[in-house]
């Protein structure tokens, strides 16, 4: 495979590129100071209390960038309703069975909450469901989704998904990667339970004695589901609202037309309306935090800079591919083909469904261009 510039080690003049476009995401005051009221994450194995009743689990992730989940415990009268469970590894099983043991004050898990399908949030609810015989709670899309894609295990690369990543740019060695880890998301999960209690928007939940209001969410998954309880001021947001990284909003090869960053930008500004500004983020991922309309409205503003510096970039006719230096704040290695190349095509189809670009199918690549 031929060498691209998104392969080459970073230079120091590229490093303060990356720095540039960052303080251009986060607007010329840089990055929006949020306050942080835990210094320290709980080791794994070990909880924090984050409020009266609540506590915060960390587990270790696999994944470059994000060396760890957040997961959440409410106590209840008669035990702990669970929102997340971390990705299905022998290590995360062996943690979660010392919470269990040293932090439950030997009550069992009445409920698992899910808040969106990807493996690192639901990827041990099957087990843990059946642990403690007790029922699995997400929106229907989530779970319908996730199963789908489980189902996917050990099935050959469908062509639609081959043609989508070289209508896309890339070459025929990245396309052979991606047809041997088609269907690896199945690896990262448990077996689902065969059964769900379906969560919708601005449902209200008794848990421990107080009510969750379920705020959904659309761009990162199909129906991600906040739980805002009013009475604690406590908003656990999955990862519809992260302090220090913009969740991927991605394009995949089974809806190759969609527009999620449209949906994502509105679910941030109906996130506003919908919490106080004062209110205690629990993150998926990163620390807690209070700052959520800041935070918010910096996301918004920044996506909407990436979509100028896009249409600039655009003046000169260019692929999927080609547009990741101007999206991305660093280098876009193998590994992260897949998740850069959605999140490019998120951001050209939003552009192209407004009238602001025009594409053609060139030598079986789609080729982008500026209308002016």
């Amino acid at each position: 495979m031929k060498k691209t510039k998104q392969d080459e080690p970073a230079s120091d003049v590229d490093q303060a590129a990356d720095e540039a476009r960052k303080q251009e995401f986060f607007g010329k005051t840089g990055r929006i100071k949020l306050e942080y009221p835990f210094e320290e994450k709980p080791e794994p194995g070990e909880v924090i209390e984050v409020a009266p009743g609540i506590l915060w689990v960390a587990m270790p992730l696999p994944i470059k960038g994000l060396d760890w989940i957040n997961l959440w415990l409410i106590e209840e009268e008669d035990g702990w309703a669970l929102v997340d469970t971390a990705m299905n590894m022998d290590e995360t099983r062996s943690y979660w069975e010392t919470v269990f043991e040293n932090h439950l004050k030997g009550k069992p898990i009445t409920k698992v909450i899910g808040t969106h399908l990807h493996p690192d949030h639901i990827g041990l609810a099957g087990w843990i469901t059946r642990k403690y015989d007790c029922d699995l709670w997400m929106t229907r899309s989530e779970y319908i989704m996730c199963r789908m894609l489980i189902g996917d295990t050990g099935k050959p690369a469908p062509p639609e998904g081959v043609d989508f990543f070289a209508k896309s740019g890339w070459t025929s060695e990245m396309l052979d990667h991606y047809r041997n880890r088609f269907g690896f998301f199945g690896k990262m999960v448990w077996a689902m339970p065969e059964s769900f209690r379906r969560l919708q928007d601005n449902d209200r939940l008794e848990i421990g004695g107080r009510e969750w209001r379920v705020i959904v969410g659309t761009g990162h998954s199909p129906e991600h589901a906040c739980l805002y309880c009013e009475e604690r001021n406590v908003l656990i947001s999955g990862d519809q609202l992260l302090p220090r990284i913009s969740s991927n909003v991605s394009v995949y090869p089974t809806e190759p037309e969609a527009d999620p960053l449209s949906d994502w930008l509105d679910s941030c500004a109906k996130l506003m309306e919908e919490v106080p500004k004062d209110v205690l983020v629990l993150p998926a991922h990163n620390k807690p935090f209070k700052g959520a309309h800041p935070r918010l409205k910096g996301l918004i503003d920044g996506h909407q800079r990436q979509l100028e510096r896009l249409w600039q970039r655009l003046k000169e006719p260019a692929s999927a591919v080609d547009v990741f230096g101007t999206l991305f704040f660093r280098k876009i290695g193998q590994g992260d083909y897949f998740t850069a190349t959605g999140e490019a095509v998120a951001h050209l189809n939003y552009l192209y469904a407004r009238g602001r670009i025009s594409r053609e199918l060139k030598d079986g690549v789609w080729i982008y261009e500026a209308i002016t």
